[in-house]
């Protein structure tokens, strides 16, 4: 996770500048040595798209293989490439790799064998399965403990519509499901808002009524990812008449276990 690099934007530029000079490894990974000075090839590409499809059933929307396709594309078309020209060969030529976790799927692509991109792609577990703790000892950290994290600081923050909006969201991430769960966290919010909407402030529902044990209440849980948390905080927004979101609250929360969790790998 903690490698998961953007492909540089400098390629077209760079192309722009030196005409005569195809757009190498370099200029679009953070990558060194003999393989920062090769050029991209068509068949390089070709190989990295059959490895993501291997892995993943297609290629990544905005992955490694498509900025590969990219970059070769504009150095055959600039006549500095053939269309059969291959320049990562080898026992090291490409590779995309998946260590399923529980809870998450940790994803790696390297080029003659330099990690290019890692990251994870998370995926609901069943609470009975134990595997929640397991999340834990490897230092994860999941949607249901972000919850959690916002009850203890936040806690006291009578549950609003956005806050709703954005449990019900993380819910969503945290199950794969779009179905309200009966009882579940995201009815008790959105039953504890509309409650709120019309009820004396020292009679309202709080956060922490809610979010309390919030691992346990979920019926499935996986690891938080920058995805999830944008997902979050959109919600959040949308539901706040300022188009706002708590500095400490629901999608911050989230947002802060996902950056942690792109330290773990």
């Amino acid at each position: 996770m903690s490698q998961d690099q953007p492909e540089r934007p400098q390629e077209v530029q760079r192309q722009q500048k030196e005409p005569n000079q195809p757009i190498k490894y370099g200029d679009v990974f953070q990558v060194s040595g003999k393989l920062a000075d090769k050029p991209v090839a068509p068949q390089d590409a070709a190989m990295m798209q059959a490895a993501e499809t291997t892995v993943f059933g297609q290629t990544q929307k905005g992955g490694t293989a498509a900025a590969m396709q990219a970059a070769a594309t504009i150095n055959e078309r600039a006549g500095l490439v053939s269309h059969d020209d291959l320049t990562v060969t080898g026992d090291q030529g490409v590779a995309v790799t998946a260590t399923e976790v529980p809870g998450a799927r940790v994803v790696t692509e390297t080029i003659a064998g330099e990690v290019v991109r890692r990251y994870v792609k998370a995926t609901p577990i069943l609470q009975q399965e134990g595997g929640v703790g397991d999340l834990h000892q490897q230092g994860f950290i999941t949607i249901g403990e972000a919850l959690e994290a916002a009850s203890r600081t936040t806690g006291n923050k009578p549950v609003e519509r956005s806050d709703a909006a954005a449990i019900q969201a993380a819910e969503v991430r945290a199950t794969g499901s779009n179905l309200v769960i009966p009882g579940g966290l995201a009815a008790q919010a959105q039953s504890a808002a509309t409650l709120n909407a019309s009820t004396r402030e020292e009679d309202k529902v709080r956060l922490s009524e809610v979010l309390t044990d919030a691992t346990v209440k979920l019926p499935a849980d996986k690891v938080a990812t920058r995805e999830d948390a944008e997902g979050v905080l959109s919600a959040e927004r949308r539901n706040n008449p300022n188009l706002t979101a708590h500095p400490t609250g629901v999608a911050a929360a989230i947002a802060a276990a996902a950056n942690l969790n792109e330290t773990v790998v």
